[in-house]
């Protein structure tokens, strides 16, 4: 067999990848023999690499190695944010057709919020659940974000219920008498004269009122994959700290320069990874829905951006509870049991999600 000789040095290994520890050079230095063995050359090999070619191979290998470890350890749910939408000055949607019961989605949020942490606080007593807020306080998207990203969230949930435009129908609800007058003339030239005769008609009476939405049920939303700069932003911003080795026993974690091209690359490879976490949790909740009476619409992606969802550091969902904008997902919204039983269902997701991504035989995102 072919003699090698490697020129590779380790320090500059290190130096590119900026890792405290030697082992994954020595991994990468393992991964540059294989290939060219790979070559079957019948005279000795000798790789020299000038400093900015060595930099470029060692960077693709140090990110085909990072992306498997992403797939095979999923890093430890530690804190969970649970965001109740609106609060304050910020109403929401309110139950405005007809008859309806004049809900306020800050107050709908809020009360199914605080039963999905105190639900998450008992299941997982070992994750940190933290809301965004507890009472009915004023709250910007931007302020909900950096609570999450200020507190190094594992996982984002944010807390809506739907509602659309209605449409406004119109009905006769009685008639009323109204006087009108009849123009004749009389005469002719300058004697010409205008009669006015006054009679009563009857004319009907309509009133005004909006229509309810048919359409009911629970659906769950991730940022759009077309937004993935403003992720991007969010994960270079947040300071991430990034785990390098497989083997969790005995890996390090030390901050990524995300300015630098390395860390650009890194932060695609989150953005991909938290896109992927994000959709996987989003299909957890929409399977637990379907478990309940209530209609699962599924996982979708909105065109206009969602803020909360692109300028978190993290896996981020909302969760549209319902649609205050129909009497019946209105009374349950609005109801203790209805309330209880959203908060159970994305509760039980969550479980399966750290369940899932903890364990490395099933952590595999496909």
């Amino acid at each position: 067999s072919a003699q090698l000789k490697l020129n590779i040095d380790l320090p500059l290994l290190r130096s590119v990848i900026n890792y405290k520890t030697a082992k994954i050079a020595i991994i990468i230095k393992d991964y540059v023999k294989d290939y060219i063995y790979l070559l079957q050359t019948k005279t000795p090999i000798e790789m020299t690499l000038n400093h900015r070619c060595k930099t470029i191979f060692v960077l693709t290998a140090f990110l085909a190695i990072t992306f498997t470890s992403f797939a095979q350890t999923g890093k430890a749910l530690q804190t969970i944010i649970v965001d109740a939408g609106h609060g304050g000055a910020d109403v929401g949607s309110i139950g405005n057709y007809e008859n309806a019961l004049g809900s306020r989605e800050k107050d709908i949020t809020l009360a199914i919020a605080l039963k999905l942490v105190k639900n998450l606080k008992k299941r997982l007593p070992d994750v940190k659940t933290i809301p965004t807020r507890t009472t009915d306080i004023t709250q910007s998207v931007k302020e909900k974000a950096a609570i999450a990203n200020d507190n190094k969230g594992d996982l984002f949930i944010c807390i809506h219920a739907d509602a659309v435009n209605l449409k406004t129908g119109k009905r006769q609800i009685g008639t009323k008498t109204i006087t009108k007058y009849k123009i004749t003339y009389k005469g002719t030239g300058k004697k010409r004269k205008k009669i006015s005769t006054p009679y009563e008609v009857d004319v009907p009476i309509y009133e005004y009122y909006k229509i309810p939405f048919e359409r009911s049920g629970t659906s769950v939303w991730i940022f759009a994959a077309h937004k993935t700069d403003d992720k991007l932003n969010a994960i270079k911003n947040g300071e991430e700290e990034y785990e390098s080795i497989s083997n969790a026993d005995d890996s390090s974690v030390v901050p990524i320069d995300f300015n630098s091209p390395q860390g650009r690359a890194i932060a695609q490879i989150y953005a991909k990874k938290y896109q992927e976490r994000s959709d996987k949790i989003a299909q957890l909740v929409n399977d637990e829905v379907e478990k309940t009476n209530r209609p699962a619409l599924g996982v979708k992606q909105r065109q206009v951006g969602i803020h909360v969802l692109q300028a978190t550091n993290m896996p981020a969902i909302l969760v549209e509870t319902g649609f205050i904008s129909n009497p019946d997902d209105e009374r349950y919204l609005s109801s203790e049991k209805g309330q209880q039983e959203l908060a159970d269902v994305i509760t039980e997701a969550v479980v399966k999600y750290k369940k899932l991504f903890e364990s490395p035989s099933q952590g595999k995102t496909k």
